[in-house]
């Protein structure tokens, strides 16, 4: 007979668990930060601070339909700078920043639910360029054009070569297509995007020299329950084809 009360209320302690949980995902609601990123985050408007609907991009359209498909209610901001909003995610319970590098020196500060999408460092050229490269130092005999105090300028720079500095990195999609410049070195999908602002289509990869993937990174107090639920979704959307509809649908 006791082990009988025994396993009853094991099972209702279960139940009960169960249901506290359900409450707990149908109630729990994050904070989502994020910056200008342009095509993976942007403010409609262009400028350093908006809210919900006011906000583009590829990561944003992704973020917004993993959390409505888990059920998941969030608040959306854009802010700036981002060190502001990468220390507020690294502190404060319910709160996410995205996208960000999954770097070995900050795998154990987040939890993590990506990848959303790819950053790679690449030349690009004209379609109609003769252009092979098999190394980042067999640019050198090349006009490459870099954006103004950008990572990727230093890069180069720590590499040996001397870009040609634009103030802004669309600039160079201009130069390149006038002969100015021989390559662009930028971001992708960041630089095909800024060239298909500028109306200019059809470059080409000629080396890509760094790649990375980007993802949203979550407060490690986010229960795990919800970084599952997200992660799973996230799965889902890109088996759909729908992680690509989107990229395309910017590019």
């Amino acid at each position: 007979m006791f082990k009988r009360l025994l396993f009853a209320l094991a099972g209702t302690l279960v139940v009960l668990a169960g249901s506290a949980r359900a409450e707990v995902d149908a109630n729990y609601r994050m904070v989502l930060l994020t910056e200008n990123f342009p095509p993976y985050n942007m403010a409609i408007n262009g400028k350093n601070f908006a809210q919900e609907d006011n906000l583009d991009g590829i990561a944003v359209d992704i973020v917004r339909e993993m959390f409505k498909r888990a059920g998941i209610q969030y608040n959306l901001t854009l802010r700036f700078p981002w060190d502001r909003i990468y220390k507020l995610a690294l502190e404060k319970p319910g709160y996410g920043v995205f996208v960000t590098a999954r770097l070995p020196e900050r795998e154990t500060l987040f939890k993590w639910v990506g990848p959303i999408g790819p950053d790679d460092w690449v030349l690009l050229a004209r379609g109609d360029s003769p252009i092979i490269l098999n190394s980042l130092a067999e640019a050198s005999q090349y006009r490459v054009g870099a954006y103004k105090g950008d990572a990727i300028a230093a890069h180069l720079e720590q590499q040996g070569l001397t870009p040609l500095t634009a103030l802004r990195d669309q600039l160079n999609a201009k130069k390149l297509m006038a002969g100015q410049i021989d390559l662009w070195a930028t971001g992708d999908p960041a630089g095909r995007y800024l060239a298909k602002q500028e109306g200019i289509s059809g470059l080409k990869t000629v080396l890509r020299f760094d790649t990375a993937q980007l993802y949203l990174a979550l407060n490690k107090e986010v229960p795990d329950e919800v970084v599952e639920k997200l992660q799973g979704e996230l799965d889902k959307m890109r088996g759909e084809g729908f992680v690509d509809d989107i990229l395309n649908n910017y590019l």
